[in-house]
């Protein structure tokens, strides 16, 4: 393969009904900073039916170019069409370095357009960087979390990876930036396509927030006990107007749902807040949350690693902290 002739960084812009995914807004700052390192563009993909008036809050979040592929058959996600588009793309466009969010799309997605392209693909990533030699540095966790792998794509293109929702930081939108959007037209083989179809959707309502979307988190773990222990905590964000959130341990545990797990097995976060009750810190724990922009550690053991990334830190027992800090919140707002 000769790869001199791969540039650009494209990102694969998910949509789910009509509406552009946070994670590909996130996607576009990260490309944004890449292409700048390298000299190059940042181009969108943009899959679906009736989607082009989106276009343009891609090119306000960093795209230079969006491609556009509006097609009856791509109005609801199937592994195959989109499958087929996007390859044809990355055939016919040769990109450097391609992005895709680890959704459950992305995750469905990533790993058939790696084996149709011939190219490496890295999951869940959590940094993106440029190398000395311009390749695409892809760092996960490995080893259960225990140490972080830098994976190269040396001498196949284009160099793709998988990030989750939260883990990048998006660019601040400017509506005054002009881009190209293009029409682009695929050659659907619909032998392939005909053999799925989808027949119905169900949506699952939502009872609970989306902690990754939350500016301030309270979040427990094995220190906080039981549910009892997560009344405090969720006594506290409420007075903070946040949402309680968990580490695995409390969900292993039974005591909190897995929706509101922070981690590598969770969600990645990053509130304006972060208040970690009774959370030692593991690594695995960290790579979800270290990001945040001010970390609160409440923890009995001075030594806990949760203290290492904290902005603050507070030794001593959680249980008694946080219903003093919930009361003093109730009389300072009186």
């Amino acid at each position: 393969m000769d790869i001199s002739q791969y540039k650009d960084v494209y990102v694969f812009a998910e949509q789910r009904d009509g509406v552009i995914q946070n994670v590909a807004i996130e996607l576009l700052g990260k490309a944004r900073n890449l292409a700048d390192t390298l000299g190059e563009k940042v181009v969108a993909i943009l899959l679906g039916c009736g989607m082009k008036d989106k276009a343009q809050q891609l090119i306000a979040s960093g795209a230079d170019k969006v491609l556009v592929v509006d097609n009856d058959i791509l109005k609801d996600y199937l592994t195959e069409p989109y499958t087929q588009a996007i390859t044809q793309i990355i055939k016919e466009q040769k990109p450097g370095i391609f992005l895709l969010g680890a959704t459950t799309i992305g995750r469905d997605l990533g790993p058939r357009l790696s084996a149709r392209n011939r190219t490496g693909l890295t999951a869940d990533c959590t940094k993106l960087e440029i190398g000395e030699n311009r390749e695409l540095q892809m760092t996960r966790p490995a080893f259960g979390g225990n140490l972080m792998a830098t994976i190269l794509c040396k001498k196949h293109r284009p160099q793709m990876s998988t990030v989750r929702p939260g883990v990048m930081q998006r660019i601040a939108t400017d509506n005054s930036r002009k881009g190209e959007v293009v029409d682009y037209t695929v050659a659907f083989d619909m032998a392939k396509i005909n053999r799925v179809k989808l027949i119905k959707t169900v949506k699952e309502e939502k009872t609970v927030a989306d902690i990754s979307e939350a500016k301030i988190l309270v979040s427990g773990g094995r220190g906080v006990g039981n549910k009892e222990g997560f009344q405090k905590l969720e006594a506290l964000a409420k007075e903070l107007g946040g949402e309680v959130a968990s580490s695995r341990a409390m969900v292993d545990a039974g005591v909190m749902e897995q929706s509101r797990q922070v981690g590598q097995t969770g969600k990645t976060v990053r509130p304006n807040l972060y208040m970690a009750c009774g959370i030692s810190g593991a690594i695995q724990h960290l790579a979800g949350m270290e990001e945040s922009e001010y970390i609160i550690a409440i923890n009995k053991d001075k030594y806990a690693p949760i203290f290492n990334v904290a902005d603050l830190g507070i030794v001593g027992d959680l249980h008694k902290i946080v219903p003093m800090l919930t009361e003093k919140l109730k009389t300072m707002q009186k």
